[in-house]
């Protein structure tokens, strides 16, 4: 097979085009191709006179490869060699059942890996699974009664499930390929394979996380729901056991292995772990607001006279820039036709998150502008201090929304001429819980928001409109990574041996993908034989 990149195409090109240009890069007959198979699609922006698509594409040919490969001569031109993943052979020799913390990507991924295995892993989930938490979220949405166990955080499939189900990411594993291949095969849209912004959308993600789950189930594991961590058992600083509650109901488990992908929301376990004596540090994380703008002004930024092709997606961006005080900012968790949504866990706190259907096909656009905030900016030294500065920023807002979930907005506008907004203009703000239009600076450190105002305008240099002063800033979102590291070796264990930190919540991911593969990564280190690695400690 012979893979083929940067193959330039216009927006109506189709596949016949296609073939044509493959067989042109390689300098044969089209009748000479006898496959080809998008790789992938990328839409082309640069220039707005002149947006198009690139592809990647693999071919086979009816001749020679390596004789053909020698005579283009083309450093885009080579032989297709993607990883094949295989899931390692089970060395392990406790008999015990591995225990499973959480059921987000990570937790997943692990759950997988070791059910394939025959493991026979207990996840232990304290949300619900994704029907049951689907009408949870619908129902604070629509009362705000907010139920602190089943939420747009915590309950089956993780944070990601009530996003946009993105599956962009910076890391090169190796694994990132199973992962999308899992999700395909598991009900996932194909072009998740191909595309060069690939997404699963809200209303899709939910078919696809309850079909992981039931195979995990099929092949012994159990997923236990409303299972909430509540203590370690430790001894000789080596776990023993869990103790969980369900229902009301305190149980020990036996168990030498435990993987903690408790997801960043997880505050009273990571609290509960760092009494039991697990190693942590404090981590940067980032504070910022929902920015929403409409989504033909983001299409027309991207695409200048070709927005509105049928053939092109919603338009989508990724901006950062260093603002005031040399703090980085950037755009993150970008949603293309979606709406902000209200992603508290705990009672009187407000956090926003962007989440997309799919089809990306509603009448905002919406993405988090993010400013970086680190150790020194915390309100001490103790490893958990970054949640202190989170859940103050939480329930400032949640007072200066009006104590009732709405949420505290802004006027791009009116925050850069540092006066509160009295009213909104022709954006309609997509908050699931209400705004109200306020002064958001009240609810952020200054830092941030001296830095966010400098990045407004940086951004809108790069992206026209940006700036616009009737966009809408939403606030506040903070929890768009943990802001503590739970510390593990080279063999991915705490210092109490068999607890694996794992995913987003541990420090160790960022995003769906990253945090698949932390997931994979730790059930591989469980599937070792103890004594090999007892050998490395």
């Amino acid at each position: 097979m012979i893979r083929i990149r940067e193959l330039r195409q216009s927006l109506d090109a189709d596949r016949d085009d296609l073939l044509r240009a493959a067989a042109k890069a390689l300098r044969i007959e089209p009748q000479q191709i006898a496959s080809l198979a998008l790789v992938r699609r990328s839409v082309d922006s640069r220039k707005k006179e002149d947006v198009h698509f690139r592809f990647t594409v693999d071919v086979q040919v009816r001749t020679d490869e390596d004789r053909l490969l020698k005579k283009c001569a083309n450093p885009k031109i080579e032989k297709a060699a993607d990883p094949v993943y295989s899931c390692p052979e089970n060395r392990r020799v406790s008999l015990l059942r591995p225990v499973v913390v959480g059921f987000g990507p990570a937790g997943i991924f692990a759950a997988l890996v070791l059910a394939r295995a025959g493991l026979r892993p207990l996840v232990l989930e304290r949300g619900e699974d994704v029907e049951t938490r689907t009408a949870d979220i619908l129902r604070f949405f629509a009362t705000r009664t907010l139920n602190t166990e089943s939420n747009v955080q915590f309950g089956e499939g993780g944070a990601g499930t009530f996003s946009d189900g993105k599956l962009t990411t910076g890391i090169k594993h190796p694994f990132c390929r199973f992962v999308f291949e899992e999700f395909f095969a598991h009900g996932a849209p194909e072009e998740i394979l191909w595309s060069g912004t690939p997404h699963i959308g809200t209303d899709k993600l939910v078919g696809v996380i309850r079909s992981m789950r039931e195979e995990i189930l099929s092949l012994g594991g159990e997923v236990r729901f409303g299972a909430r961590l509540d203590d370690l058992i430790i001894y000789n600083a080596s776990v023993q056991g869990v103790t969980y509650t369900q229902n009301g109901r305190a149980t020990d488990f036996e168990t030498d292995t435990v993987i903690l992908a408790i997801g960043h929301s997880a505050r009273d376990t990571v609290e509960m772990l760092h009494r039991r004596g697990l190693s942590m540090q404090q981590k940067p994380f980032s504070v910022g607001a929902r920015i929403e703008h409409p989504r033909e002004l983001i299409d027309k930024a991207q695409y200048g006279a070709f927005a509105g092709h049928p053939k092109l997606p919603a338009a989508v961006y990724k901006l950062a820039c260093h603002g005031e005080h040399e703090r980085g900012a950037y755009t993150f968790c970008m949603c293309p036709g979606g709406m902000v949504i209200s992603a508290t866990s705990e009672e009187h706190g407000v956090v926003t998150n962007g989440m997309s259907e799919f089809a990306r096909d509603r009448e905002n656009s919406n993405s988090a502008v993010l400013v970086n905030v680190y150790p020194e900016d915390f309100p001490s030294a103790h490893p958990l201090a970054g949640f202190d500065l989170q859940r103050k920023i939480e329930h400032t807002a949640f007072e200066l929304g009006g104590g009732d979930y709405a949420a505290p907005c802004q006027l791009v506008g009116d925050f850069l001429a540092e006066r509160p907004s009295k009213r909104l203009s022709f954006v309609k703000p997509s908050f699931s819980t209400g705004v109200t239009p306020t002064d958001i600076r009240r609810c952020l450190p200054k830092n941030v928001t001296d830095t966010m105002a400098s990045a407004l305008l940086q951004m809108d240099r790069k992206l026209h409109g940006f700036a616009l002063p009737d966009a809408v800033l939403t606030a506040p979102e903070s929890r768009s990574s943990s802001p503590v590291r739970i510390l593990r070796d080279d063999i991915l264990q705490s210092n109490i041996r068999g607890v694996y930190p794992c995913g987003e919540g541990a420090g160790y991911a960022g995003g769906i993908v990253s945090a698949a593969v932390d997931g994979i990564k730790c059930a591989h280190a469980v599937l070792e034989d103890e004594s090999e690695w007892n050998k490395r400690i």
